[in-house]
């Protein structure tokens, strides 16, 4: 009996044996493999400028070579981060590129109102105003013009154009236009010229204040040339180097390069431009 109840056993597991090899040598359904994500490092390396990858390697080396002649291994080590982290310091502010739109949306919200009017439809209006836009915010009125001939329906395609332009004075002007393509009312035209109006005076104002931001990176950018032209003036007359080549002196070097470098990046915070938040939630209005 139990010799039997074995051998049923064992046949059972025989063939269940049999049954998961073929099942295991059948091919199943091809699974898509999903890229794994790049390394920060990585992508932002992708993205640096054909000539600052050179310069990091020619300051590399730079750096290797200055430290077998008796330069600190602090200076070695700052070469290469000064090519990643000075274009980032002292870099230019994007502020005129946002007031020039910020002006371009007010010429063409201004030309818009004009247009509305002389009794024309919303949709008209807009499709009117492309011959009179700004460069800098053709492309963008240009893709809504053409959403609006494809018979997208004008909230939508507003919204994406909101989307395109991503600016809080935009969206400040697309709510006027989805309020006005709801109601169809004629206060539509007098809304979008005192729109126009305040983002005139907000323009001005901007200028201003970023003429007076130019004077601080101006005054930053001399101060950093003059550091690094005096230090390496110094470093090849004498024996500039020579109490820094001890412990104790690298620390202290390190410690005069960080403070030079916290002064910088609390400049370029003091005098940062950051756009105002947007608003208007993407591809949806509330009601």
């Amino acid at each position: 009996m139990t010799g039997a109840l074995l051998s049923m056993l064992a046949g059972a597991m025989i063939t269940a044996g049999v049954i998961l090899g073929i099942y295991g040598m059948t091919p199943g359904p091809a699974r898509e493999r999903r890229p794994r994500p790049r390394p920060a490092w990585l992508v932002r390396a992708a993205r640096m400028p054909t000539w600052q990858r050179w310069a990091l390697v020619a300051a590399t080396v730079a750096g290797l070579v200055a430290s077998v002649f008796g330069v600190p291994l602090v200076v070695a080590v700052l070469l290469p981060l000064a090519v990643l982290g000075l274009p980032v310091l002292l870099v230019t502010s994007d502020g005129g590129r946002r007031i020039a739109r910020l002006d371009a949306i007010s010429e063409w919200t201004r030309n818009l109102a004009s247009v509305i009017t002389a009794g024309q439809s919303l949709e008209q209006a807009v499709t009117a105003s492309v011959r009179s836009t700004p460069e800098a915010v053709r492309p963008q009125v240009t893709n809504l013009v053409a959403r609006l001939r494809s018979r997208w329906p004008t909230e939508a395609a507003l919204l994406e154009f909101a989307d395109e332009l991503d600016d809080a004075t935009g969206d400040l002007v697309v709510s006027a236009l989805i309020i006005g393509s709801r109601h169809r009312g004629e206060g539509l035209s007098r809304v979008l010229t005192g729109l126009a109006e305040s983002v005139s005076e907000e323009v001005r104002s901007r200028r201003e204040i970023e003429a007076d931001r130019d004077k601080a990176r101006g005054s930053a950018r001399l101060i950093t040339v003059l550091a690094v032209g005096g230090t390496a003036i110094f470093a090849l007359s004498g024996d500039f180097w020579q109490p820094y080549t001890t412990p104790a002196g690298q620390l202290v070097l390190a410690g005069l390069i960080g403070l030079f470098i916290s002064g910088l990046v609390w400049l370029r915070r003091m005098v940062a431009d950051d756009p105002p938040a947007r608003f208007l939630p993407a591809r949806e209005v509330p009601r």
